[in-house]
C-alpha cells in the first residue's frame, strides 16, 4: 500500500502536473482519485488504474530502455521497496514487474474486493 500511494502520488505529479497536498499515510487524497477516474463514476476501478500505471511506466522509463534503473525511480522508491519490486533482482524493474507491483497493492487497497478504490 505504501508503494501504491508513493508511486501514485509520484506519478500524478509528474505526469499530470498535480499539486502536491497532504495526505493521511495509506490512502490517496479525492484529488488522486479524481485523476485516476477516467470515466468519472466516483470510482478508480482496476481497469482505470492498470491503464494510468502502465502510462506511468512509460513516462518513469526515461531513457526508454523498457525496464526502470534506480536512477529513474529513486524519488519514489526507497532501496528496499526497489528491490523488492525488482522480482528477479536483475537490477531493473521491467515493465512485468512494475505492473505486478503497482495492481498488488491496488488489491491490497481494495478492502472490500469489488474490484474499485473509493
Amino acid at each position: 500500500m505504501k508503494t501504491l500511494v508513493l508511486v501514485t502520488t509520484f506519478i500524478l505529479c509528474q505526469c499530470v502536473g498535480a499539486a502536491a497536498q497532504q495526505q493521511q499515510p495509506g490512502s490517496m487524497y479525492q484529488g488522486q482519485m479524481d485523476r485516476l477516474d477516467a470515466n468519472t463514476n466516483k470510482t478508480v476501478e482496476r481497469s482505470e488504474y492498470e491503464t494510468f500505471m502502465g502510462t506511468a511506466f512509460g513516462s518513469l522509463d526515461k531513457n526508454k530502455d523498457g525496464s526502470l534503473q534506480s536512477d529513474e525511480t529513486v524519488q519514489i522508491l526507497s532501496v528496499e521497496q526497489f528491490t523488492l519490486t525488482d522480482a528477479n533482482n536483475n537490477g531493473r524493474i521491467s515493465r512485468s514487474e512494475f505492473m505486478q507491483r503497482v495492481m498488488a497493492d491496488f488489491a491490497t487497497a481494495d478492502h472490500d474486493r469489488d474490484g474499485n478504490l473509493q
